[in-house]
């Protein structure tokens, strides 16, 4: 019995060794024989039940801290992970298919617009070129589109048209007889420079002056008046449709300043036109012509032509 005794002692003290693996409970010696009493069946039995238990803990408990770490950290890190792919996917969703989105829109839209604009400068430049182009019936290539038709009535009441100065050279200015001081000019100098063209080439030319100022330069006004410049200078006035019409044919700008009463002044262009024996714009001059620069640009310009 002591024997006996002392055998289970040890395998129970092996089974509950902290250091020691238990064996499994099959190692257990079956004590079934009949000197065996009934406390050391029981015995026995709790020695197994405890075995089991200790093998299950060993075995559990033997599980290196590293792995249990690793299983913590890999649980814990799919949670940050899985945090992490959700921050990243509205991070996707928000940031970088719309931006990319917005930035695609942006350049579509920029690109058209700039190809919308080109295609209508092109346009615009093309009509300009096309206008510009243009000739209309009677104009010869290269020529200003200044003169056309007109008819008024000269210093002497007679109708006159653009027909009756055919075959001539022709100096055509526009002003009015009320002029404090532009126009007397501009008449002295237009008088001056026939003379010496006809002193110098022998060159007869046509002066005539055209009122822009139908209201008041009535025939004898305009009589009395262009006789104090030249006596070959015609006279030239009209209604007030018939000033207008020739005016926009010459491209003449007038305009009434200053009215007070019957007594107002008539902004206009200063500009000398000559005109060939057909009645064609050949040039224009402007107030910065002297008599000299006059006669000799009037000379030049009917040489050429000849």
């Amino acid at each position: 019995m002591r024997s006996r005794a002392s055998h289970l002692r040890a395998l129970l003290s092996r089974a509950l060794a902290p250091g020691l693996a238990p064996p499994p409970a099959r190692a257990l010696p079956q004590i079934t024989g009949p000197g065996a009493s009934r406390f050391g069946a029981a015995f026995l039995g709790r020695a197994r039940f405890f075995s089991a238990d200790a093998s299950t803990a060993a075995q559990g408990g033997s599980k290196p801290p590293a792995a249990a770490a690793a299983t913590g950290g890999d649980r814990g890190g799919d949670g940050q992970s899985g945090k992490s792919d959700q921050a990243d996917a509205g991070k996707s969703v928000r940031g970088g298919p719309v931006s990319w989105l917005s930035f695609l829109l942006l350049l579509v839209t920029g690109g058209g617009i700039i190809v919308y604009y080109d295609k209508e400068k092109k346009r615009h430049i093309e009509e300009l070129k096309n206008r510009t182009s243009a000739v209309k019936p009677g104009q010869s290539v290269g020529t200003p589109a200044i003169g056309g038709p007109f008819k008024l009535l000269n210093h002497e009441g007679k109708p006159v048209t653009e027909k009756d100065f055919l075959g001539k050279w022709t100096l055509l200015y526009f002003g009015f007889t009320h002029c404090p001081d532009i126009c007397p000019d501009e008449l002295q100098k237009m008088a001056a420079a026939i003379d010496k063209i006809k002193e110098k080439a022998k060159l007869d030319i046509v002066p005539v002056f055209i009122t822009v100022d139908p209201e008041r330069d009535t025939v004898e006004q305009v009589r009395d008046y262009v006789k104090e410049f030249h006596p070959d200078l015609v006279g030239l006035t009209g209604t007030t449709d018939e000033i207008r019409k020739v005016a926009r044919a010459y491209r003449v700008y007038y305009m009434k300043t200053e009215e007070e009463g019957s007594d107002y002044l008539v902004d206009h262009s200063i500009v000398m036109y000559l005109m060939n024996p057909k009645m064609e714009f050949v040039k224009f001059y402007g107030k910065n012509y002297d008599t000299d620069s006059l006669a000799d640009g009037i000379i030049k310009e009917i040489k050429e032509h000849k």
